[in-house]
């Protein structure tokens, strides 16, 4: 009996801890700390139509209880993935998730057609992504703008689609019920709040772009109710994510309503931490008797 088997969207996962997109790479690193099949899945690096060298100048800054990030998207563009990690990722015995970004409709469009003709598990749709053609706002803040990429993107994509929603939506519960009402298969939250940092010796912001991407257990509380209001308010499954570092946040994020849960920024403290995750999933449902993980699932 595995207590820990989900099925999220129709596809099994032989336990509900995934890693974070942008934590994890493709996975070829880790691969040789741990052995990263006892996974449940790994959503991807986020992927351009583009290969992308990223942002300059300092790229993370510590924070306390997390840390904030200015990577910029650096990855090895839809093609370059298929060349050189997509067959890997593939002959894992986990869930292939592929995390996919655009700054405009047409990156989205094109890169996700090219994904249509590979094999992958779940395509993630990250539309926290700045909108060049509309001034640079992100596509996922106003509810209108989030439905008009997830319709699009849902009319070319072959795939099981999540969306991957940004904390600093308009109206995180609005905009979640827009995606499920555009054909979403699924929807994973929160990514990263907007943040800042200043050196004072300088007399500037850290970092070039002067905001970036607040992540880790300082973030953790609010993703929790985030995941709590969106789960109780769609249909579809949701993977939530923000701050969990322990298998009792796991477990929080399961009762809150979360079928899956992702790890990122943990794994910078202890490669394998979503190991222990895991084995504290299973005592836990051993000792208190529960068959399944899926038990608890939006008991509060």
């Amino acid at each position: 009996m595995n207590r820990l088997a989900v099925e999220f969207a129709g596809v099994p996962f032989k336990n509900p801890v995934v890693m974070a997109s942008g934590t994890f790479g493709f996975g070829r690193e880790y691969a040789q700390l741990f052995p990263i099949e006892k996974l449940g899945g790994i959503s991807s690096k986020g992927l351009t139509l583009h290969a992308r060298s990223g942002n300059e100048g300092i790229r993370i800054w510590e924070t306390p209880s997390g840390i904030m990030n200015s990577v910029g998207l650096e990855n090895p563009g839809v093609e370059g993935f298929i060349a050189r990690d997509l067959a890997w990722v593939n002959s894992l015995d986990l869930v292939n998730i592929v995390n996919v970004g655009g700054h405009s409709m047409e990156d989205y469009v094109q890169a996700v057609e090219r994904l249509n003709k590979e094999q992958l598990d779940l395509l993630e749709l990250n539309i926290s992504c700045p909108n060049v053609k509309q001034g640079g706002m992100n596509f996922g803040v106003k509810t209108e703008m989030a439905a008009e990429v997830v319709r699009t993107i849902r009319n070319v994509c072959k795939h099981k689609l999540v969306v991957k929603l940004s904390p600093n939506a308009e109206n995180i519960v609005d905009l979640a019920k827009a995606c499920e009402a555009e054909g979403a298969d699924g929807i994973s939250l929160v990514n990263t709040f907007l943040a800042m940092a200043i050196d004072i010796k300088k007399k500037q912001p850290v970092f070039n772009n002067g905001y970036a991407g607040l992540s880790g257990p300082a973030i953790k509380p609010i993703a929790l109710r985030m995941v709590h209001q969106v789960s109780h308010a769609v249909q579809i499954p949701v993977m939530g994510l923000g701050g969990i570092s322990t298998w009792q946040d796991a477990v929080e994020f399961i009762m809150a309503g979360a079928t899956v849960i992702q790890v990122g920024t943990a794994t910078f403290m202890k490669p394998d931490k979503a190991l222990d995750i895991i084995d504290g999933l299973e005592r836990y449902c051993e000792e208190n008797g529960i068959q399944n993980i899926s038990e608890i699932r939006g008991i509060v």
